[in-house]
């Protein structure tokens, strides 16, 4: 920061690095053979939840992934910052989005890593919506 308190113009925003991460998860993702059916899903009106990526894996399964980035592994890192009430958000939009199928696909929540920049972390299945 400078004296005024501003950030350096080079100094990416919170947002720009989440992009970044979420750009870094699709591409590991997408070369794992999931395909992307959309991004930043928000359901409306307040108190809602958000859905990083919504992607189809190969045998139909619907996948709903959140995308987790730290700078650091330092307090528990990227995975320690999805609690009961993150997961409960990312269920809630999980079926607000499935209400447009006439049929449930089968469905399961992923949480994809992103220590320090570093290589993806997959977690597959890592939670459930009960």
């Amino acid at each position: 920061m400078d004296f005024l308190g501003k950030k350096p113009a080079h100094a990416p925003t919170t947002r720009q690095r989440g992009n970044a991460a979420e750009d870094q998860a699709l591409a590991h993702l997408q070369a794992a053979g999931l395909r992307l059916l959309e991004r930043n899903y928000r359901t409306p009106g307040r108190g809602g939840g958000e859905i990083d990526l919504v992607m189809r894996a190969r045998d139909g399964t619907l996948v709903f992934v959140e995308v987790r980035s730290r700078a650091s592994a330092a307090f528990g890192g990227a995975g320690a910052s999805i609690g009961s009430t993150k997961q409960g958000r990312i269920v809630f939009a999980a079926r607000h989005y499935l209400m447009r199928f006439a049929s449930l696909p089968p469905c399961r929540f992923d949480v994809v890593l992103v220590d320090g920049g570093q290589a993806c972390q997959w977690l597959q299945a890592a939670f459930d919506a009960a």
